[in-house]
């Protein structure tokens, strides 16, 4: 059951393993396909994920297949994907996120490539891991947003598919670790609204970061 979807979540997971935003068993990745998730087991060691211990829960949190139990973390999984409509979900508890998430109340946008994960990033408030509390915590402060840090735990983030939401976990440590760098010098600059949304316009004239096709001269 779900055999393409657990394979994805196994090889996002040694990635992750791979750029040390994991470490043994800490952190948990799941990936929506209709009304059934694949998602990382309890205890599993992120860095040696197979696709066969990967569990399978419908949105309710039944297991459906998979002999390991399935993360602790389930609820923030199955809340994300029951409010927010995501396709996947990465926490992790990256080095230079977990280190800010117990100092900051915000992630303010020092780079406008942050602007990719919705705005600045909010930092939802503490509470024990694999609690109802900490879901609701952590949904809240994903409103209108891909990203979020998790007060003195770790990084949630959420995409269209477990690819998309590694690709912004990785950028929110890049820029987790860009304001650390900045604040060791001096008081990091921050982009106002207006410059953000200077940003965000050019963005959509330019087509910015889309694939284009390069334009060939007549001959």
């Amino acid at each position: 059951m779900l055999e393409r979807e657990r394979e994805r979540v196994a090889v996002a997971a040694r990635r992750l393993a791979d750029a040390g935003l994991v470490i043994g068993t800490a952190g948990n990745l799941s990936m929506r396909t209709s009304e059934l998730v694949a998602i990382t087991p309890t205890g599993g060691v992120l860095a040696a994920l197979s696709a066969e211990q990967v569990s399978v829960v419908d949105l309710d949190g039944r297991q459906r297949d998979g002999e390991l139990e399935p993360t602790s973390e389930l609820d923030l999984h199955l809340g994300l994907y029951h409010r927010h409509d995501a396709g996947a979900v990465v926490h992790t508890h990256a080095p230079y996120a977990t280190a800010l998430a117990c100092v900051l109340d915000e992630l303010p946008i020092v780079h406008y490539s942050l602007l990719d994960l919705g705005g600045p990033v909010r930092v939802a408030g503490y509470a024990t891991f694999g609690t109802e509390e900490l879901a609701e915590q952590t949904l809240a402060a994903l409103a209108d947003r891909s990203a979020a840090l998790m007060a003195n735990h770790g990084t949630i983030a959420h995409g269209a598919d477990v690819e998309q939401a590694v690709e912004r976990t990785l950028l929110l440590e890049w820029g987790c670790e860009l304001y650390w760098r900045a604040a060791m010098i001096g008081k990091p600059r921050v982009l106002d609204d207006d410059q953000c949304q200077a940003v965000l316009s050019a963005k959509r004239e330019r087509g910015y970061g889309a694939v284009k096709p390069r334009e060939r001269t007549p001959r």
